[in-house]
């Protein structure tokens, strides 16, 4: 039954993760009348299955690490530290839940009327609404954004079954710790959970197709983050194609063609993190004609799709699938739909971060990519083994490395890798939108003594002019 209520709204999301709470929020802000349809929990897979827990976890990791080694920081623990997953888990959903109310909250104090259901284009202006008790309800709005997000990918031979293959949502929830654990994919999710579980115990084989693991980061990098790994007993493989996985035994039987040739790996479990498909279907889309572009929604720089007053953010567009970008891209719509003057994103200065440890993050062009396009560029590279804090937090491994354009004296690339490098990149990120040059930072004062002097070291050795190293 189709009870047609026809509430109107200045602007209706679909979607309440990173790009439709913040496409909400700040819509509210500008006077827009704003409805947020969401199936599930506020905040989206960000703040409940994805970013947010997944943090939560790997600082449990970390702590286990700094409790197993606090002989180096002049404390003894009589002892064996063993982790209590349940404890672990609990508290990472607990992370989740509270940022899952606090964006509620937001909600309820800018006045945002939540939709509880299913969203679906109905026609121009329309959407319909199926609540979980199965009535249909059609809202009206001057304006439609769809932030749907996206789900984990599969592969065809790979099925997730939830018990022995599983994805980023049961790697999140383990009821114990599996003796054994291959990881298929090595980009951020797939690199971070093979350190969450090789710290709890678990023997982790991380498979990756590609020669090198986080594949889209410099290759200085990469190699730097496959010892780190391989030194706290990850199996690293790279250059794996796998054809096959069986799961019927006892245990799971991975069989890849690797440089070594046909290898076959036993472990307990599988877990599949080969990337992510847009959730895109059954919301429309074909049925009022939004057109598509490799298998994502069309938009212009200002995020409006080819139908009018229809517009689409974050996974569900062909632009990187980060949260912040999904964020930064619902500004820019809501802004627009407002009547304002926003400037389309710049997309060559976004930032990508992995919360492993060591961490790993950069923004720009890496030397791969600067090479391929003929740049003359100067490298700068600082080691944390330099650095006093570093050495005194114990936590040397890693470096900052710049690329500098060498005509424009300009940053075309940074690439950090070390303990909390990931609090680190904003400043390089905003020195780069302001369009500073390497002389800029050498010659602003760096605080001491900071993990970030590396910065500042970076760029000075890109003119022979780094003072520790």
């Amino acid at each position: 039954m189709n009870n047609n209520l026809a509430d109107m709204f200045d602007l209706i999301i679909i979607g309440s993760g990173p790009g439709g709470y913040v496409a909400a929020i700040r819509a509210a802000q500008l006077g827009l009348n704003t409805a947020v349809v969401e199936r599930a929990e506020l905040g989206g897979v960000c703040l409940n299955w994805g970013c947010i827990p997944t943090k939560a976890l790997l600082k449990s990791a970390q702590a286990m690490h700094y409790a197993q080694n606090a002989g180096e920081y002049g404390f003894s623990i009589d002892s064996e530290v063993i982790p209590n997953i349940e404890r672990v888990v609990e508290r990472s959903r607990g992370v989740a839940a509270s940022m899952s109310r606090g964006i509620e909250y937001l909600f309820k104090k800018s006045r945002i009327t939540v939709l509880k259901g299913n969203g679906k284009l109905e026609s121009e202006g329309k959407v319909e609404v199926t609540g979980e008790d199965g009535v249909k309800t059609t809202y009206e709005a001057s304006s439609i954004i769809i932030a749907t997000g996206a789900r984990a990918n599969s592969l065809p031979f790979l099925p997730v079954d939830g018990e022995k293959v599983i994805s980023y949502r049961q790697a999140m929830v383990p009821e114990k710790i599996p003796a054994s654990l291959a990881v298929i994919g090595s980009g951020a999710i797939g690199s971070e959970f093979a350190y969450f579980y090789r710290s709890m115990g678990c023997e982790v084989y991380l498979i990756e197709y590609l020669p090198n693991i986080v594949p889209l980061e410099d290759e200085e990098v990469s190699s730097h983050l496959g010892r780190a790994f391989r030194k706290m007993g990850i199996k690293v493989i790279t250059g794996a194609n796998v054809k096959e996985v069986e799961t019927s035994g006892a245990v799971c039987r991975v069989i890849a063609e690797t440089k070594k040739g046909v290898e076959t790996f036993e472990v307990e479990k599988v877990l599949s993190a080969v990337g992510i498909t847009p959730n895109t279907e059954g919301i429309g889309l074909e049925e009022i004609g939004v057109e598509m572009e490799r298998g994502r929604i069309k938009v212009d720089d200002f995020y409006s799709t080819n139908i009018k007053g229809v517009y689409a953010i974050g996974d569900v567009i062909n632009t990187p699938a980060l949260a912040h970008v999904a964020s930064a891209e619902a500004l820019c719509c809501v802004e627009k739909i407002a009547g304002l003057n926003p400037q389309p994103l710049d997309y060559s200065n976004i930032p990508a971060c992995t919360y492993t440890s060591p961490e790993v993050a950069s923004v720009g062009m890496n030397e791969k990519q600067l090479k391929e396009r003929g740049v003359d560029y100067l490298v700068g590279k600082f080691p944390f083994t330099a650095s006093g804090k570093a050495t005194a937090a114990g936590e040397r491994d890693g470096f900052v490395k710049l690329l500098i354009d060498k005509e424009s004296d300009k940053i075309l690339g940074a690439h950090l890798i070390g303990s909390n490098v990931t609090e680190m990149l904003s400043g390089i990120v905003v020195a780069r939108k302001l369009g500073a040059k390497a002389k800029d930072i050498i010659g602003a004062i760096h605080p001491h003594p900071t993990m970030s002097e590396a910065i500042m070291e970076a760029a000075a050795a890109a003119h022979n002019e780094a003072i520790h190293v």
